[in-house]
């Protein structure tokens, strides 16, 4: 196995494909690298080609007519961003920034069309696995819903620790991505203003500690409770 193929088996998008049908797709793809806070194409840009992570970590996000950065996603290993993937013809969505030094599988629309026009059971598989995709989307666009803006970033938080947090050897949850008060009010939809008073009272409360290459969270299920005691 080639280490193209290799990496394209741990995709898990691709997970249902078999050994010839992956090989099929190493023909058309290509392994690209980025340094930190590079542009992987923008927002409006016609879509030449579909990207999953392979290594680092990327943040997609809208820009509105004021300048101001919406983040959409931030993607970690395996996730394939545009979101909407290869069965959409519409420019890109948002743009895509890299986090840190990065590692991207491209895999270019137009050939991959005619892939699964020649191998239709490759399209099956992957409606099946983009199908569980949206449910998952669906279930955290929910979680947000009928919560505060200082609920919301520490949902937010919670689920970074989640997908990215590495427990440490005191039992705290570190989150390796360095973003500003500002990249989490718009992730979000609030304000600086409000991200900073409410960080400023989590480092009080003993609950986050922040820093230039990311987020510290000492007790995982004590900032969860903090949102759940405010719900009733």
């Amino acid at each position: 196995m080639s280490d193209l193929t290799a990496a394209l088996s741990r995709v898990p998008l691709f997970r249902e494909l078999n050994q010839e049908e992956l090989q099929r797709l190493e023909l058309i793809s290509s392994i690209r690298h980025y340094s930190k806070k590079t542009i992987v194409f923008n927002e409006g840009a016609e879509r030449e080609a579909v990207y999953f992570v392979l290594r680092g970590l990327v943040k997609t996000f809208k820009t509105d007519e004021s300048g101001h950065e919406q983040i959409m996603n931030i993607l970690k290993t395996g996730d394939l961003f545009p979101q909407t993937g290869f069965f959409d013809n519409a420019p890109y969505p948002a743009t895509a920034e890299t986090v840190g030094d990065s590692r991207l599988l491209a895999i270019p629309v137009r050939p991959f069309e005619q892939l699964i026009l020649s191998v239709p059971g490759i399209a099956i598989k992957l409606m099946r696995v983009m199908s569980a995709r949206i449910i998952n989307l669906q279930e955290r666009l929910h979680d947000f819903t009928g919560h505060d803006a200082a609920e919301r970033v520490v949902l937010f938080l919670l689920k970074l620790a989640e997908d990215y947090g590495r427990v440490d050897e005191a039992g705290a949850v570190r989150i390796p991505i360095p973003l500003t008060n500002q990249e989490l009010a718009n992730a979000v939809g609030t304000t600086r203003e409000t991200v900073n008073r409410l960080v400023s009272l989590l480092r009080k409360e003993g609950l986050l500690l922040a820093d230039r290459t990311g987020f510290r969270i000492p007790d995982k299920e004590k900032l969860f409770h903090r949102v759940s005691k405010e719900e009733h």
